[in-house]
């Protein structure tokens, strides 16, 4: 099993389905017949700790250290037995292998409670009485984290199921604590860590250890893997990248961090890792690496051979998920939302459409960084051929499209590829909410597998909303929101509170216009995030312009990115994070839509100014679709069964077309003037998706005029032929 490059994920970063970075890596070393093997020492720690042995031994040591503990804790360790005997059982319940237990879990009395059950929401309200999977799944993500309490508690204070360390490595421009910490003796999840490590050092035998740290959360645990390999395997490299490095590090100028490591790659991997491999073989000297910061006489130093180019998107390969433990990834439900659970429920195969972002403005975003600056779309046939490679390789046909932003047309273009090559899927990814998600967009998208989207609302203020340079409005947001929902297809909105000069009224406002798309039920699922200043946003590299200023100019040795700010015009933004966080748990719930926005806060704020039936008033009007002659015609439904008959009035008789059109959940029918139903009954075949040609609205009109038929828009813009996109013809 040895490999030139053991490719690691740190812990801990999701338990439902591995992060991507080193499946894409893998892929493209493939390709260039690197050997590697990777690992996502997050599951494989989780896997060893929450175990029949594992909490045997974790009882112990709690047991063994346990002075005071507060009343949760030691109705824990009194239970320990009934946790011990049971945990097995829910993991194997979480993977997917043991299915009826779920009978037993929601019984309850069956798993051990702490003060997450306290928490609990009606479980008859949010499941019903048929969602017993669900339901078991929310018990027993409950009962994790209950003895997640336990270990931070009273084993290990940096503990958690994805957020390991993360303070830590959280805004640390000072390498001083987090180089602290790894001088103490190993914490209690260092240890499995590390025995976890040994045996797979010992199996794979690598030239190069290379760590992708995507989060915070994910930093300690990658400099504690750095620190040991380095201490028992001197002469294997060990090499960072990541998220985290990509926008954290690049301005790093402690030289202590090499005392773990060897190399820091920033931005797209694959050129920088084939170039550094082939400077540990001694085909290329240092001064040839590729963003890469190595130590040289104690200093800090950055080399990017600039003649050496980055790969396109259509060289690096098919991500290759081989190696990783997938059968045995954890589906947890932590929020009781369809929705929101995406995240944490599912294993999801991970692929991009895009590279970068096509929009590339928002002034809050890094958007001065090549991975976002740097726009190159995939071909629709090539993304397909990976993903029935992929769908080929882990059995999974559950696929997360990461792209910071995926394009609408090329979003068009996979959706007909996947309908044409009758691909069986389902896919979710982010978007921006732009009026391209027209009604029939977003039924293609439905009808390809897509079955939810996340996309950033931000603030829903429309002068803010014009400062982030978003590219959209509220009123827009909300008719996209109602196309996605209409068609079946969840949203989740990434709400921001904060943004410079945001008033408190803009706040309260921004929270009314949440509420009335929550409650108008074109919204199912949001987050709250703070605004932070970075450095390499607009808003960090020009805060005048957003009359903000800087608290500090200093950049630090290590991690520089967030920003400290100050906003003298602006609103006390901490004031309002647990009163908008409250409010929104309980509509993501469908619930308190009528209580007043003031009793969500704790200090004194401003009525709002929106007007209370703002949406449903911009929901009720009438959308009109002007002719454009280059958008295209497709038809996903059957051929219509086509009958002549014959009608009579006052004495005249005249023959109509009647056309059943067959969906899977209705049966629709429609009668026009037999010509124009011979006509369309004809066309409809000609723009079935099949089809390799794709007609416009313009070739569609030449048809219908060629066949000696008049007033085309008239016939094609009005009942009944406007109301067939219920059974699949499309206008996109």
């Amino acid at each position: 099993m040895s490999a030139t490059v053991f490719l690691i994920t740190p812990p801990f970063t999701q338990l439902n389905t591995p992060y991507p970075a080193t499946v894409y890596l893998k892929g493209f070393l493939n390709t260039k017949n690197i050997t590697s093997f990777q690992s996502d020492l997050g599951i494989e720690v989780t896997l060893e700790l929450f175990s029949k042995q594992g909490l045997q031994r974790l009882f112990t040591q709690v047991n063994d250290h346990t002075a005071e503990s507060s009343e949760n804790t030691s109705r824990i360790i009194a239970l320990q037995d009934d946790y011990i005997n049971t945990i097995d059982g829910v993991i194997l319940f979480l993977q997917g292998k043991d299915p009826t237990l779920a009978h037993q879990i929601v019984k309850r009395g069956f798993l051990p409670e702490a003060s997450r059950f306290a928490q609990l929401d009606d479980l008859q309200y949010a499941f019903g009485s048929m969602g017993t999977q669900d339901k078991a799944k929310h018990l027993a993500t409950m009962y994790l984290e209950d003895l997640s309490d336990l270990i931070t508690e009273c084993v290990d204070a940096h503990f958690g199921f994805s957020r390991y360390a993360e303070r830590l490595g959280r805004s640390a421009n000072s390498f001083d604590e987090l180089y602290a910490a790894l001088h103490k003796e190993y914490t209690y999840i260092d240890r499995i860590l590390l025995k976890i490590l040994a045996q797979r050092m010992e199996e794979i035998k690598p030239k190069l250890v290379a760590l992708s740290v995507p989060f915070p959360g994910n930093l300690y645990s990658a400099f504690r893997i750095g620190q040991w390999v380095k201490k028992n395997y001197p002469d294997v490299k060990v090499a960072m990248g990541g998220g985290f490095p990509n926008t954290e590090l690049r301005s790093l100028s402690d030289a202590r961090v090499f005392e773990f490591l060897d190399f820091i790659i920033l931005d797209d991997g694959e050129a920088p890792l084939e170039n550094l491999v082939k400077h540990i073989d001694g085909e290329l000297p240092a001064e040839e690496l590729k963003r890469t910061f190595i130590l040289r006489d104690g200093v800090v130093s950055y080399i990017n051979n600039k003649a050496c180019a980055d790969y396109k998107q259509g060289q690096v390969g098919t991500p290759d998920y081989s190696d990783l433990l997938l059968d045995k990834y954890i589906s947890a439900i932590e929020v009781v939302n369809p929705m929101h659970s995406l995240w944490s429920d599912g294993r999801w195969n991970k692929l991009t459409m895009a590279h970068g972002c096509y929009w590339g403005k928002c002034t809050f975003c890094d958007i001065s960084l090549d991975y976002i600056r740097l726009y190159e779309p995939i071909a629709a046939q090539l993304l397909c051929d990976r993903i029935e490679e992929l769908i080929a390789q882990t059995g999974q046909t559950g696929f997360h499209f990461v792209d910071e932003a995926a394009p609408p047309a090329l979003m068009r273009a996979l959706a007909l590829e996947i309908i044409r090559r009758k691909i069986t899927l389902s896919w979710w990814t982010n978007i921006r909410f732009e009026k391209s998600f027209t009604r029939d967009l977003c039924l293609l998208l439905k009808a390809s597998g897509c079955i939810a989207v996340s996309g950033g609302l931000e603030v829903a203020a429309d002068r803010l909303l014009e400062l982030i340079q978003k590219g959209i409005t509220v009123a827009q947001v909300a008719r996209v929101n109602k196309h996605f929902t209409e068609a079946g297809i969840m949203v989740h909105a990434y709400l921001m509170y904060g943004f410079p000069t945001q008033t408190a009224q803009e706040t309260i406002d921004s929270l009314e216009m949440v509420r009335q798309m929550f409650q108008s039920g074109i919204l199912q699922s949001a987050f709250w995030h703070q605004f932070a200043m970075t450095a390499h946003s607009p808003v960090g590299l020009a805060p005048e312009k957003f009359g903000v200023k800087k608290e500090t100019e200093a950049i630090g040795s290590f991690a520089n990115n967030d920003i400290v700010h100050l906003d003298p015009t602006g609103a006390d933004h901490d004031t309002f994070s647990l009163g908008l966080k409250k409010s929104l748990l309980n509509y993501m719930h469908g619930a308190c839509f009528d209580y007043p926005l003031q009793k969500w806060f704790d200090v004194k704020v401003p009525k709002t100014t929106v007007q209370p039936d703002y949406i449903s008033g911009i929901l009720s009007e009438e959308e009109y679709a002007t002719w454009n002659p280059n958008a295209k015609i497709v038809w996903l439904g059957k051929p219509p069964k086509t009958d002549i008959v014959t009608k009579s009035k006052k004495g005249s008789t005249w023959e109509l077309a009647s056309l059943t059109f067959t969906g899977k959940q209705e049966t629709l029918n429609i009668k026009v003037d037999k010509p124009q139903g011979t006509w369309l009954a004809k066309m409809l075949q000609r723009l079935t998706v099949e089809n390799a040609k794709t007609y416009t609205a313009a070739e569609v009109k030449e048809s219908y005029e060629a066949a000696g038929l008049e007033d085309f828009e008239l016939f094609w813009d009005n009942k009944p032929v406007n109301g067939l996109y219920k059974v699949g013809l499309l206008r996109l």
